[in-house]
């Protein structure tokens, strides 16, 4: 993969880690894909430390509204799985790091587009604690939150600061299933898994596999540090908890590709969708928001068309 914009030029040891034919193919049948090592030691290590700072109080810069459904944990919420979203917005540190042109590369080659954008980025703590139903991620797939998104090509990078097994709780993609068809939802699926019974999306990944006559083959990918696992947006995935002796730390990097766009979307109540994006970026010439814009949906990755 070649570009002729000098930003996203790969050096020659980046281009062998692109994903092969096969490999594209692999993330094209079953939904998700584990690069090769993506980062270095020192750079996972640097995602460690800058997390630190960050949950210290430093903050480079603050998001200028707080959008309606932000997920922001914060000291006084304790010992529980924190999610921050917009760490790529509010620490210069990681934001350089996961800004590496080799990252959305990769993420443009097996989504098959010429352009990756930011969508989003949360940062992620699990503590080791078995005894909190909080610390286990119920099956779920992201293009329900996404619903004011024209695409349905989106992908996700999940990034461990460390080796990520099952004892960790590592990320769980259920094989194949972003090829299945979804039996008819209701408002509820645009409400984050956070806010929803875990037995009931239990029950939807079962009634959906039931309607597509499917497996639900339940993969744990084990993450070496410095790899990094992409998954598409209809990929269901979740993951237990963590029963390690140290906290799971991760960034999820959500990702466009070059036809993404705004649409409205509807409730059964006739409101309006609105994603925390919507009130942050600008708004595009014919009033809607615009998910080019620079400051929160910056190009990652731009090739030949």
């Amino acid at each position: 993969m070649t570009t002729n914009d000098s930003r996203f030029a790969l050096t020659a040891a980046e281009q062998e880690l692109l994903p092969s034919d096969d490999e594209v193919q692999f993330y094209q049948e079953h939904g998700w894909y584990l690069s090769k090592k993506l980062l270095s030691d020192e750079e996972v290590d640097l995602l460690d430390s800058a997390t630190d700072r960050f949950y210290a109080g430093h903050r480079d810069r603050s998001l200028p509204t707080r959008p309606p459904r932000l997920a922001y944990w914060e000291p006084d919420k304790g010992d529980i799985h924190r999610h921050n979203d917009y760490i790529f917005y509010e620490d210069d540190t990681i934001r350089s790091i996961l800004s590496k042109p080799i990252i959305a590369a990769v993420a443009a080659r097996i989504a098959e587009t010429s352009q990756i954008r930011l969508w989003n980025s949360t940062l992620i703590h699990k503590p080791p604690r078995a005894d909190d139903a909080r610390n286990i991620v119920p099956w779920h797939f992201d293009r329900h939150y996404w619903q004011t998104c024209s695409s349905d090509e989106m992908l996700t990078a999940f990034i461990p600061f460390h080796d990520c097994g099952e004892e960790m709780g590592t990320i769980t993609m259920v094989d194949g299933s972003h090829r299945w068809k979804e039996i008819g939802g209701d408002d509820s699926t645009n409400r984050h898994f956070a806010e929803r019974d875990r037995s009931e999306l239990e029950d939807m990944l079962s009634e959906n596999a039931a309607f597509n006559q499917a497996e639900v083959r339940k993969v744990p990918v084990t993450i070496p540090k410095g790899h990094i696992n992409f998954h598409h947006c209809r990929t269901y995935h979740g993951s237990g908890y963590n029963v390690s002796d140290r906290p799971r730390r991760a960034i999820s990097l959500h990702l466009q590709d070059r036809s993404n766009q705004w649409r409205p979307f509807e409730l059964s109540s006739g409101d309006q969708v609105i994603y925390n994006n919507d009130v942050l970026v600008r708004a595009d010439e014919q009033g809607n928001p615009d998910y080019t814009d620079p400051s929160f949906c910056p190009v990652l990755w731009e090739g030949p068309r």
